[in-house]
């Protein structure tokens, strides 16, 4: 993530109060004494003590400086102790830019599994480049350039937890609580003696990102049951994994961790009934699951979305395969596009059905037979252009930022003669 490609989200996003909230970038703001949130892209909570700094989080490697910037005005304390709510990069990469020239390494707090976390990555870091340049609204052609490399950090943790583990520093306690949601390694974090609650992207001012078409299995059901322990808290400010803090509002914070527990569970146990009612195959599920929808500014699908969310619940109890018979061994794409287009007439003719769907209002149904197309005819310069056009107007009718940029990326790659993402 470039700060350019951050502008560029704002720019798109910044619409609306609540899609101002999920792509607030500032401070500091103070939650509570001595306690500050700073946010660009992704937040940090600096807790000052008299020992020091105990940072939440860390940002992203190449958006840290500018974090640190605004933090250290309010605090110039040595960072004793930092947390990483998750391993993701834009969590757990950024800390040496809050480390001062000469000062002894920090204590770096995290869950258990979060080493694991970082081994994968190093084996799939061409993998993951390309999928989140997809993600941001790019092509993989521009992963060497503009994101971070997939690695493990620079300043890996060195005190690991499994379920619980209780710190205090300069006489302040922390809590810090394992839960799996968007990660396996997904941790919040809290702070009694200053009514503070860190959950990490455990919420983050929309729809959680608990359906990610590309990533690795998420964990709607334990993300919702950690929403309400930490409604549980009585915390009266929080500082979420993205947007704005709210501050010494206990009700609010308390209604917004609930709310999102409800959205979570109402997709889970919907989708299990499908599952239940004879297992039919994938698709026919994500169709009949009726998807919730909510008015509050923190649950509108921003970013993920409730479609995506049930393919996830799926892919954990139902396994890999489809569902269809002709997909469990299936053919080469290639040789069912030949077939299609075959008895279409032609791959420019079964395009213009496709136009003619799109004009009718299915974009979905023409995504289908404009992808066939192009498979059959990956050289039809004149083709791939006209499937482009068919992506980039699917794209205009999504609001999460997962479907609009991988829909972008599709017509990225059309225009280019090539048929997947």
């Amino acid at each position: 993530m470039t700060i350019g490609m951050f502008q560029k989200m704002n720019e798109h996003y910044g619409q609306s109060p609540e899609q101002a909230r999920f792509f607030w970038s500032g401070g500091p703001v103070e939650v509570a004494p001595r306690t500050w949130f700073v946010s660009f892209f992704s937040g940090v909570t600096g807790f000052e003590t008299d020992e020091g700094l105990v940072l939440v989080d860390s940002g992203l490697s190449n958006l840290a400086p500018a974090l640190d910037e605004m933090l250290r005005r309010k605090t110039t304390a040595p960072v004793h102790t930092a947390v990483f709510t998750q391993g993701h990069v834009d969590h757990a990469f950024g800390l040496s830019a809050f480390l001062r020239p000469g000062q002894p390494r920090p204590r770096v707090v995290a869950h258990r599994a979060m080493p694991d976390r970082f081994a994968r990555y190093a084996r799939t870091d061409r993998h993951n480049q390309a999928i989140n340049a997809r993600q941001f609204g790019g092509t993989v052609d521009m992963q060497d350039s503009q994101l971070d490399t997939f690695r493990a950090p620079s300043i890996e943790p060195d005190t690991l937890y499994d379920e619980r583990i209780e710190l205090e520093v300069g006489g302040v306690r922390f809590e810090v609580h394992h839960c799996r949601g968007e990660t396996d390694d997904h941790s919040f974090v809290w702070c009694p003696d200053r009514g503070v609650l860190c959950p990490g992207d455990l919420f983050i001012w929309a729809v959680p990102n608990a359906g990610n078409p590309q990533k690795v299995q998420r964990y709607p059901w334990d993300w919702a049951a950690g929403l309400r322990a930490m409604a549980a808290l009585g915390a009266s400010s929080l500082c979420p994994g993205h947007g704005g803090p709210v501050v010494d509002d206990a009700r609010l914070v308390r209604r917004i961790l609930e709310d999102t527990a409800d959205y979570l569970e109402v997709i889970v146990e919907r989708t299990l009934d499908a599952l239940n009612a004879g297992s039919p195959p994938h698709v026919d599920i994500v169709h009949r699951v009726r998807l919730p929808v909510r008015e509050a500014p923190w649950l509108q699908p921003l970013y993920d979305e409730a479609e995506f969310i049930v393919r996830n619940v799926i892919r954990y109890f139902g396994g890999w395969w489809s569902g269809r018979p002709s997909e469990l061994k299936p053919a080469p794409r290639s040789r069912v596009a030949d077939e299609v287009t075959a008895l279409a007439g032609g791959p420019h003719k079964l395009l213009a059905r496709a136009e003619a769907l799109v004009e009718q209002g299915d974009l979905r149904t023409a995504c289908h037979l404009a992808d066939y197309a192009l498979e059959a005819a990956p050289h039809d310069r004149e083709l791939g252009h006209r499937v482009a056009e068919i992506y980039e107007r699917r794209a205009r009718a999504e609001t999460s930022l997962m479907a609009i940029n991988l829909y972008g990326s599709a017509a990225a790659y059309a225009r280019e003669g090539r048929a997947f993402v």
